[in-house]
């Protein structure tokens, strides 16, 4: 069997198939390759404010209608009801100290609200339901469609690629004028082609484990977390971390019952867990935390525990000639905060322009080059930050303090996309901003070797004065001792660092759903 085509993405997860649909959109013959079939499980299921922008702006730019509902929780529960997803108001930190430790305190508590009310709130995706959804609506818009292909070799030349394989006991050949890889870390062409891995520096060796489980309790209903006070939000309704020296434990939860928990560890924490024993290991570590222990007391494993060797994960070429790696196949850093999707979301965006640009163009090897270096780029500034905590997960203070680079960051470039002012955060993590990006790396790299308790304090106030600038969100406020609400007024105080005036941050507000007349919760 020999087909040809102008594009060929190889894996049908949520990145592929988003940009298979926006190749076809854009008159392109698209085949989308997938070497197992839906439903599946696949690590990595929380959206932020972020990646759910970046998605309402594709589905809106290429006229994906099917995709808009997915960006917020209340569109998402009344138009697919079907398809899985979680409720997240925010980021719920709980540091552990010690196994004798009682429920979490005030003290031990980070809580970042990433919206005020539940219809505009983000989504936990249930990659089994969500990937199998686009993965269909792809084939819908006349993408073709091969699962249960064995994908061995590639070639290329300069009229474009070609890759062979078997599918169902036939030889099948496919000939495509670009190669676009969405198979993740390690994946198809980091393979055929053997390419070379570069170190993340500052990252630790890392390994996981992980399964989706029933029955697992409320933290907030087992008495597990002292709240002094009404929270920004409830506390299980978030992208909930553990955290503790050597590693941390997310908890997803599901509209549907199930919830996604799991465990990233370096290597010597791994090791004295004994990762790779699955549910024994698992059931060793709820040992050592009393609050997890109670919560996980009736929950059973719907499915096999997956454990990861190595996450870590940074590819020395993202691009070639007639190929390019999406940056979920480019590298990986670690789950904590949530960064694949927006990395994966603003690549896809780079990706697509290209192709809509200059694909007839002579600019396009050169725009091709430009997207593997930003793509690399941003990869090493998600582990400058990753890195710097894990190097602080036994100093809550200051992990606190570095999440605010991230939030700050974060919440300056989704409101500056939303006024339609992308040029004020045109890199992820604002990595590459003349100001606060020097002066993030500097700080990361002093937090990886905080020693004592006078350094920490100034680390923290030195953390304060460079958000600043870019602080939109009230972060750092010490009166909110670690829990930060959505408030507008943090807002429209803050329109002038983003150029604009109150009016205009009102009209934004109206525009997302924000009810400023209704409490922040």
């Amino acid at each position: 069997m020999k087909q040809r085509f102008d594009i060929a993405v190889v894996g049908s997860g949520f990145a592929g198939s988003l940009m298979a649909m926006i190749a076809k959109k854009l008159g392109l013959d698209v085949v989308l390759l997938e070497r197992g079939r839906h439903p599946r499980v696949v690590i990595g299921e929380s959206s932020t404010p972020l990646s759910n922008l970046l998605l309402e702006e594709l589905a809106t730019h290429y006229d994906l209608e099917t995709l808009r509902p997915l960006c917020k929780w209340g569109s998402w529960r009344k138009n697919y009801p079907e398809v899985a997803c979680g409720l997240k108001r925010g980021f719920t930190f709980l540091h552990h100290g010690s196994a004798t430790a009682g429920p979490v305190a005030r003290g031990n508590q980070l809580l970042v609200a990433a919206s005020p009310h539940d219809s505009i709130a983000d989504t936990h995706w249930y990659r089994a339901d969500f990937d199998a959804f686009l993965a269909s609506e792809a084939q819908r818009l006349g993408v073709v469609y091969l699962d249960e292909i064995n994908l061995v070799t590639f070639l290329e030349d300069e009229s474009g690629a070609r890759i062979t394989g078997r599918r169902h006991d036939c030889e099948m050949e496919i000939k495509a004028r670009f190669i676009v890889d969405a198979t993740g870390p390690r994946g198809f062409l980091h393979r055929v082609l053997k390419l070379e891995e570069h170190e993340l520096p500052g990252i630790p060796a890392t390994q996981a484990l992980y399964s989706h489980f029933s029955g697992v309790r409320r933290i907030d209903q087992t008495g597990g977390v002292i709240l002094d006070s009404e929270p920004p939000y409830p506390v299980d309704d978030a992208a909930v971390h553990h955290v503790f020296d050597g590693g941390w434990i997310w908890i997803l939860r599901f509209c549907s019952g199930i919830t996604s928990a799991g465990i990233a560890a370096t290597d010597s924490l791994a090791q004295d867990l004994r990762l790779t024993e699955g549910k024994a290991a698992w059931e060793r570590l709820l040992l050592r935390i009393p609050v997890l222990r109670e919560q996980f007391l009736d929950a059973q494993a719907v499915q096999p525990f997956r454990h990861i060797p190595r996450m870590a994960f940074r590819s020395a070429q993202i691009t070639g000639r007639n190929w390019a790696l999406l940056p979920s196949a480019a590298g990986f850093v670690d789950p904590l905060l949530s960064t694949g999707f927006p990395l994966t979301l603003l690549g896809i965006t780079r990706l697509a322009d290209i192709l809509e640009q200059a694909w007839e163009s002579n600019n396009f090897a050169k725009r091709l080059s430009e997207y593997g270096a930003k793509t690399d780029a941003e990869l090493l500034a998600t582990a400058r930050l990753i890195g710097t905590l894990y190097a602080n997960f036994n100093n809550f203070p200051v992990f606190s303090a570095v999440t605010l680079l991230y939030f700050a960051a974060a919440s300056y470039s989704e409101t500056a996309r939303r006024l339609g002012r992308p040029e004020l955060a045109s890199s992820f993590l604002l990595h590459d901003h003349p100001q606060f990006g020097a002066r993030c790396a500097r700080v990361l790299e002093r937090a990886r070797n905080v020693h004592n308790a006078s350094n920490s304090a100034a680390l923290i106030e030195e953390i304060g004065r460079i958000i600043e600038p870019v602080n939109v969100a009230g972060l750092a406020s010490l009166s909110r001792r670690n829990w930060y609400p959505v408030d507008a007024e943090d807002l429209l105080n803050s329109a002038h660092k983003l150029g604009a005036n109150r009016e205009e941050i009102m009209g934004m507000l109206e525009r997302c759903g924000f009810q400023t007349s209704t409490s922040h919760r």
